[in-house]
């Protein structure tokens, strides 16, 4: 049987640059990827010229109840969710209510960033653009895994403890939390919460009857996916994200069939319904889907991509010659994405219910390959084996680390836990305890609980956490500095795996000790 499908795909890739792909070569693709990275459901709709042309959900929405997905099954569609954040900023633009070029602090007198500079010169546009200085998912603990603690008005005000890792406006670092900014200047623009303006905004009148700004606004739960991510090799429901502090970065659930409204919406310059009416002008449709950031790109086959960068809410990039807008979004378990060739007037949807981003860009480039005119490549066993290779090199690191502390136990070392035990503190993520229960150290954050788990020795003053959710997939570096009496005053931290997700952003804290 393996053999089989094995041949109807290889059919299928060397045949795409003849003809456009067919829905029954698309459940053949997206089978095979369910199975070849272990994704119980993924959902995918194709549009073109206007009319959906391919809606179907795939595989299960649940492994405990086995429930199958369809084209209406809810997922979240995490950071996708940004393009309808600057969707509902283009909309105030076209009110004359905002503009994109003014100071974010006109609206937010305490919105503050480290540079004093860049807190007066910050405008609606650097919100949406990721070029602020700031690094890779900085501050994203405030809201990661859960940051149940945190509001955002605390998200607004600990923005200045955020130390810059590049100068403002130079470099592209991809940031959730300046989302969450700009999801405040739309309710204080408008009057309305960023989830009542997306709502009755947008999706009502796109007739998104099905989905919602954030999950506990869902009037309908019966059928939705629940998030996936593999452990140990076996594949474990995990518990849904729900931060509503997230939405304006990350917090739509939709699915296939609605999202395809949007994106007719979207490839038809704002317009939709069958009266045409306009959703927001062409003008600002352009001015979402201009370069802002420049992202450096390698120029080489099958896309030939020269230019790449982030507009308003997008990735663009030229694909084949063709102006392509895309996005990708994650949450734990949930991984989505929407590419859009509007030259071709095709979309292409696909969401899944476990954190392998692999099925979603073998899946897309298949049929994206299809339409291009361009002999598909094998993506599926192209991204098999090179997440294979990741993941081993990656596990070399972690292998070794867990082998030293494996070592240190059995031999016995002692290690006086009293020089670090006490209360420490980071300026915008709080503090956090280090205590010793029955001979061992623990780890526990005060505004983000979830982050606890027992401390183990490695070597010197270097020590690793191991977080009580496996599903984390980010255990964690302790280096500790201490005074001249021995007693550890100051803790870095660092993931200690290369795979571990952006947004445990270890890095950007510097705990001081402030209590015994």
């Amino acid at each position: 049987m393996k053999n089989k499908l094995f041949v109807a795909i290889t059919l299928i890739a060397t045949t795409l640059s003849f003809a456009q792909i067919s829905s029954s070569q698309v459940d053949e693709l997206v089978e095979r990827s369910l199975k070849t990275f272990n994704v119980p459901g993924i959902a995918v709709a194709i549009v073109k010229d206007g009319k959906i042309i391919h809606a179907k959900g795939y595989g299960v929405k649940s492994i405990l109840t086995n429930e199958k997905v369809d084209a209406n099954t809810l997922f979240g569609i995490a950071s996708n969710s940004k393009a309808f954040t600057s969707a509902a900023l283009a909309m105030l633009v076209d009110e004359g209510k905002v503009k994109w070029d003014d100071k974010v602090s006109k609206y937010l007198p305490n919105f503050r960033m480290y540079n004093d500079y860049v807190t007066n010169e910050f405008t609606i546009r650097d919100l949406l653009t990721h070029r602020s200085g700031l690094g890779l998912g900085a501050g994203d603990l405030m809201i990661w895994p859960d940051g149940s603690n945190f509001t955002a008005q605390d998200i607004i005000q600990n923005l200045q403890y955020l130390k810059p890792v590049s100068a403002f406006r130079t470099k592209y670092d991809y940031d959730n939390l300046l989302y969450i900014v700009a999801g405040e200047v739309v309710a204080k623009v408008s009057g309305q919460s960023w989830c009542d303006f997306i709502e009755e905004r947008i999706m009502k009148p796109l007739e998104m009857y099905h989905s919602a700004a954030s999950f506990l606004r869902l009037k309908d739960s019966t059928n939705i996916i629940v998030p996936h991510v593999p452990i140990d090799g076996k594949l474990k429901v995990i518990k849904r994200y729900q931060n509503q502090l997230f939405d304006a970065a990350a917090g739509i659930y939709s699915s296939v069939n609605d999202l395809s409204k949007w994106v007719i919406m979207q490839m038809n310059n704002g317009k939709y319904g069958s009266e045409n009416k306009q959703l927001f002008s062409e003008k600002e449709h352009n001015e979402m889907w201009q370069l802002q950031t420049i992202i450096p790109v390698t120029t080489k086959p099958p896309y030939n991509t020269h230019f790449s960068g982030y507009g308003l809410g997008w990735f663009l990039s030229d694909i084949k010659g063709y102006k392509q807008a895309s996005h990708t979004g994650g949450l734990e378990g949930i991984v989505t994405q929407v590419t859009l060739l509007p030259e071709l007037n095709l979309g292409i949807i696909v969401l899944t219910n476990q954190q392998s981003g692999a099925a979603f860009t073998a899946i897309t480039n298949t049929i994206k390959d299809s339409y291009l005119g361009i002999k598909s490549d094998d993506y599926i066993t192209i991204y098999s084996n090179r997440l294979k290779s990741n993941v081993a090199t990656a596990d070399k690191v972690t292998d070794e680390v867990w082998t030293t502390v494996a070592k240190n136990k059995k031999d016995k070392i002692k290690i006086d836990f009293n020089t670090f035990t006490g209360i420490y503190n980071d300026k915008w993520f709080g503090d956090i305890t280090l205590s010793q229960k029955k001979g061992k150290l623990y780890f526990a954050s005060k505004r983000s609980p979830q982050l606890s788990g027992e401390v183990f020795f490695y070597k010197e003053n270097n020590f690793v956490v191991k977080w009580n959710n496996a599903y984390f997939h980010a255990d964690a570096h302790l280096f500790f500095e201490c005074d001249a009496t021995g007693k550890a005053v100051i803790i870095k931290m660092k993931p200690i795996s290369e795979l571990t997700d952006f947004s445990y952003d270890f890095q950007d804290l510097d705990f001081k000790r402030v209590q015994e």
